[in-house]
């Protein structure tokens, strides 16, 4: 895309152009050795979905740990450096793992006992802008690795982030290789290439603003725009609001599993949502409205487009994304700190989405799905951050929904112990 191309160019030389109003990082760099940070994530994970309706279970129980290696940057006007990232895991007990994105399979369709998956990048960086390239986990709203899995999602390529002006953030890159979490292969979802450009602004400490691109070659072309405000009421309490939308477009040989059409020419989606949050002390409720419109639903993650492409509010183990689908959600969280017990939080909700197209079938199935997850956090002492996360789903469907093999009635467990380890 000739828009893509020029704002990367316009990234990648932004701070030979732009004054900068604020400290620049590359100045306070100290060194290769003197800034380098290593990590391992020792993480042991179980995810069961207990299907309904004469559908197979599946589950997943493993081990693994993720390592990420960086040097500092090098001193002077332009600084260099390079890192590696990567997972080595094993499974643990028996496992039915098809279907659950957590453990990659033989061709012969059984589970690895145990493997290995990373790479290497290099970086450099002048003032404020850093230009990343090789094996890297992606947090854009078009183009998000999955990290709720086992082991995160990678993709290969250049990422360029500059903040030459204060409060504001660009973002460009190309991408050519997508591994997701359950795979082998590098490459595992054929990515020819992804195009991204992006903008965050932050107006002041109460208002924020985001839009990104993806153009992902023959497959699809999509855009995201977020606003976010803060409406103080008092020292403890407050209101947020946030609007978020995404517009995709398909190419022929892009892949959806919901359109209501014919016309692999002609498929396109606009899916938005509104929610307001209300919080007081370690308390926070939040109302969500989400609309799907076009003629298929928010497909993602099925086009090497990032399987954690959906920054919306109604998305647990349901996205609510099918075909004109509307939803609803009621959260509630809490902060037990503030009852003496810090580190501990809980989280519930309840979605629930009607008037679902499904092709040939109704125009009005249905989902609900209620949500709850519990997580501990370890804040002092020789475990300090160690965190152990309980997540469950009680998701049912309309049987026309069913029908179109979305996800099918399902209990769900998902439990992870995580164990961060400072190396340096």
């Amino acid at each position: 895309m000739p828009k893509a191309n020029k704002l990367t160019l316009a990234v990648l030389i932004n701070a030979a152009l732009i004054t900068s109003t604020y400290a620049s990082e590359q100045s306070e760099a100290k060194g290769l050795v003197e800034d380098a940070k290593g990590d391992i994530l020792f993480r042991t994970g179980y995810l069961n979905r207990d299907k309904k309706n004469g559908v197979k279970d599946t589950s997943s129980y493993a081990q693994t740990a993720m390592v990420k290696l960086e040097t500092g940057f090098t001193q002077g006007l332009v600084g260099f450096g390079a890192g590696v990232i990567g997972d080595g895991s094993f499974k643990l007990g028996s496992n039915n793992n098809s279907g659950n994105g957590m453990i990659p399979k033989r061709p012969d369709g059984s589970a690895y006992d145990h493997w290995a998956r990373g790479g290497g990048f290099v970086k450099a960086r002048i003032s404020n802008t850093t230009v990343t390239y090789g094996t890297q986990i992606l947090d854009l709203p078009v183009l998000a690795s999955n990290t709720t899995r086992l082991v995160p999602e990678y993709f290969e390529g250049v990422l360029a982030t500059s903040r030459e002006i204060n409060g504001l953030e660009l973002t460009a890159g190309k991408f050519t290789k997508d591994q997701y979490s359950d795979q082998i292969n590098r490459d595992g979802r054929k990515l020819d290439s992804a195009v991204v450009w992006g903008a965050k602004y932050k107006f002041d400490d109460n208002l924020n603003a985001a839009y990104f691109g993806l153009d992902s070659k023959d497959k699809l072309d999509r855009h995201y725009i977020n606003v976010n405000y803060k409406q103080p009421l008092d020292k403890n309490s407050g209101l947020t609001y946030d609007l978020s939308a995404y517009h995709t477009k398909w190419d022929e040989k892009g892949s959806t599993y919901s359109s209501t059409t014919d016309d692999l020419s002609n498929r396109k989606n606009t899916i938005w949502a509104l929610s307001s949050t209300y919080n007081t002390g370690p308390h926070s409720v939040m109302l969500a409205y989400q609309q799907n419109n076009g003629n298929t639903g928010y497909d993602y993650g099925e086009n090497a487009d990032g399987a954690q492409s959906i920054y919306l509010p109604n998305s647990y183990l349901s996205d609510f994304i099918g075909n004109s689908e509307k939803s609803a959600q009621l959260q509630y969280n809490v902060d037990f700190g503030g009852y003496g017990v810090p580190g501990l939080s809980w989280t519930t909700a309840y979605v629930y989405g009607w008037d679902i197209k499904v092709k040939n079938l109704t125009d009005n199935a249905k989902e609900r799905e209620f949500f709850n997850q519990v997580k501990y956090t370890v804040q002092s002492g020789f475990a300090k951050d160690a965190s152990l996360r309980l997540r469950h789903s009680y998701y049912r469907a309309s049987d026309d929904y069913q029908t179109n093999a979305y996800i099918g009635d399902t209990n769900e467990w998902r439990i992870w112990l995580d164990i961060p380890v400072k190396l340096f």
